[in-house]
């Protein structure tokens, strides 16, 4: 193989390896521009509308944290946007079972998607067109964003509104269940104590009709008239004393016990009463766990394909691709020539 034979792979040797081709590599540039603007046509790739829901969660869950009149000052406010925990937390909501089955139920996705009820693998083709046509994700700014592709620009925006919804009434309903069953046992705590109170209240009355009303105020008086009577010789008040004191005596400790417990209980009551009030408005009231900042609305122009990137690839590409081949050829042909 003599020198001018080999190939020269600088710049200015591939100009003119290009130029001495370049009808041939016009003529696949212009054939593959033809070909995917055919191709990438919607007689081939049904154009998809994008969606999208930008929302941001919310500081806090719990209503009676928020808005009770004993947590006024807390660091939890109903106006304060959340977290990057937050932000995970609706993310995991979002991909849950609960809601992807709600939406494919009412949108009918299994017919909307072309996939046959007959099919043993429906479900499997179903969550996958589900998951690449519907997708959430954590923006840089801790939002989350909901984005539906779909060929029905209306169903797109109605899906992606829908889901946003959904996000509330999944995440209550899950914190609602938990709530309901913390009322529970806070209610049958406060109405046992409750009951216990009035049955001690009755008591005392039973107590005051004795006579009874001040143990310590009632036994220092008494003690006081009967020193007196005894030091006037009054034999007759000194026994009536007499008879008083011995009540006190005798029931006297019952109603300190009584009294003591009664006082202790109704604190506890009280302080029970601000929980089973707080959990009263957990279990039946809601807030919306996020702040939406764009609702979707029905895009007017598609976004997949992008066809003038397709065009542009396919073309390059298969100028590219002619390029390596000519040069494979024309090396091979080379090789032939020299050894002929």
């Amino acid at each position: 193989m003599t020198n001018n034979q080999s190939y020269n792979f600088n710049s200015a040797g591939l100009f003119l390896f290009i130029y001495r081709w370049k009808k041939l590599l016009i003529l696949i540039g212009v054939i593959a521009m033809i070909a995917s603007i055919v191709f990438s046509s919607s007689f081939f790739i049904t154009p998809k509308y994008k969606s999208t829901v930008i929302m941001f969660p919310t500081s806090t869950n719990s209503v009676s944290k928020a808005l009770m009149a004993d947590n006024y000052g807390a660091t939890q406010d109903i106006l304060q946007f959340g977290a990057e925990e937050q932000s995970e937390q609706l993310l995991q909501i979002l991909n849950s079972n609960k809601i992807r089955a709600r939406i494919i139920e009412k949108y009918n996705l299994l017919e909307h998607y072309n996939i046959s009820s007959k099919s043993k693998f429906k479900n499997t083709k179903l969550f996958k067109k589900y998951e690449n046509n519907i997708r959430f994700r954590r923006t840089e700014f801790m939002a989350v964003e909901i984005e539906v592709l779909d060929k029905d620009p209306q169903m797109a925006a109605d899906i992606a509104n829908d889901i946003a919804a959904l996000l509330d009434s999944t995440k209550n309903t899950m914190q609602r269940e938990r709530a309901i069953q913390g009322l529970k046992i806070v209610e049958a705590e406060y109405l046992k104590l409750k009951n216990e109170i009035l049955k001690m209240e009755d008591s005392l009355k039973e107590l005051r009709k004795l006579g009874i009303n001040d143990y310590e105020t009632q036994a220092e008086a008494y003690n006081t008239q009967h020193a007196i009577a005894l030091s006037h010789n009054n034999a007759s008040g000194a026994k009536a004393i007499e008879e008083k004191l011995k009540i006190l005596s005798e029931y006297g400790s019952s109603y300190v016990s009584i009294r003591d417990a009664l006082e202790f209980d109704k604190k506890q009551l009280s302080v029970l009463k601000t929980k089973y009030e707080e959990a009263k408005v957990d279990a039946e009231q809601e807030l919306p766990g996020k702040f939406v900042v764009n609702s979707a609305f029905k895009a007017e122009q598609k976004s997949y394909p992008i066809r003038w990137l397709i065009i542009l690839v396919s073309t390059l590409s298969s100028m590219l691709l002619g390029v390596v081949s000519i040069l494979v050829f024309d090396y091979l042909n080379r090789r032939k020539n020299t050894y002929s």
